[in-house]
């Protein structure tokens, strides 16, 4: 529109001349009054045109100035916003990857713990056969003790019938 705006003052202006000369011209070859006169009169119109066309064109300006300072505060304010929200999402980023290599710590400390308790289990086991072999080898051994006491108790209990059997006979 700006442009358009002047466009037209820059032909009205040339138009203005051209009819200024015109005017001129015409005055110096004795134009008539009559003629004069619209001429004056077409002058002054034009000039009215002119002077319109001219504030109009300075409201113009004036708008767009305005609606550019608007426009650029508005994205100087968005422009500030996505900083902010990207200083936001960069500390999240830090944050985040903070917690990430502490849990990855964790995890390999948890991992060193699980391969030191899967030895120690490995080592229990072991512990836990001989365990059990010595178990095994102790209860053969206090059955075998069991079955020569039970002998030695039959032999006593045979010795001590024939005890009995032998001593009143010996009394007697």
């Amino acid at each position: 529109q700006l442009l358009e705006a002047k466009a037209s003052l820059s032909l009205a202006e040339t138009q203005h001349a051209l009819q200024l000369q015109q005017a001129k011209a015409q005055i110096n070859n004795m134009v008539p009054k009559k003629q004069f006169e619209q001429l004056q009169s077409t002058l002054r119109e034009e000039q009215c045109k002119t002077q319109q066309l001219q504030e109009s064109l300075q409201q113009q300006a004036e708008q767009t100035c305005r609606q550019l300072v608007r426009t650029q505060e508005e994205h100087e304010h968005l422009l500030q916003a996505a900083v902010e929200q990207a200083e936001g999402l960069e500390h999240s980023l830090r944050n985040a990857e903070a917690v990430l290599a502490e849990r990855a710590a964790q995890l390999r400390d948890a991992q060193a713990q699980l391969s030191r308790n899967k030895l120690l289990i490995e080592e229990l086991r072991g512990e836990n056969r001989r365990f059990t072999m010595a178990l095994q080898a102790a209860e053969l051994k206090q059955k075998s003790m069991e079955e020569k006491n039970q002998l030695l108790e039959e032999q006593a209990s045979a010795l001590k019938q024939l005890i009995g059997k032998i001593t009143p006979a010996s009394l007697s």
